[in-house]
């Protein structure tokens, strides 16, 4: 009997400690990697982009300096080996500050008619 109870005891054990992601614990060895991943993707995106590593610490002070880098780099020797050309971001530029202005014209034209 003192056998089954020690398996069971291990057993229960063992069930107990595979649920410690599900219960919200903190893993601090899964959190930096996760940063650290993070920020890899950061510098290759910004290489990508064709920004120069300077300019990507700059827009992303919290992330690990020598991961940023890290990332810059890979994908910068992808890139060379690969023949690819840099990516430029093109955003909408949005004019929001007119963009009220119109519709209040415009909202006033229509209600004179």
């Amino acid at each position: 009997m003192p056998l089954r109870q020690s398996l069971g005891i291990s057993l229960l054990l063992l069930i107990s400690l595979s649920a410690c992601d599900r219960l919200g614990l903190p893993d601090p060895a899964r959190d930096a990697a996760a940063k650290e991943s993070d920020a890899r993707a950061t510098g290759s995106a910004c290489r990508h982009a064709g920004r120069a590593i300077e300019d990507c610490y700059a827009l992303n002070p919290d992330a690990a300096r020598a991961a940023v880098y890290a990332g810059w780099k890979e994908m910068n020797d992808y890139m060379r080996e690969n023949k690819i050309d840099v990516v430029k971001p093109e955003l909408a530029k949005s004019d929001a500050s007119s963009k009220p202005e119109e519709a209040s014209a415009s909202a006033s034209a229509k209600a004179e008619k």
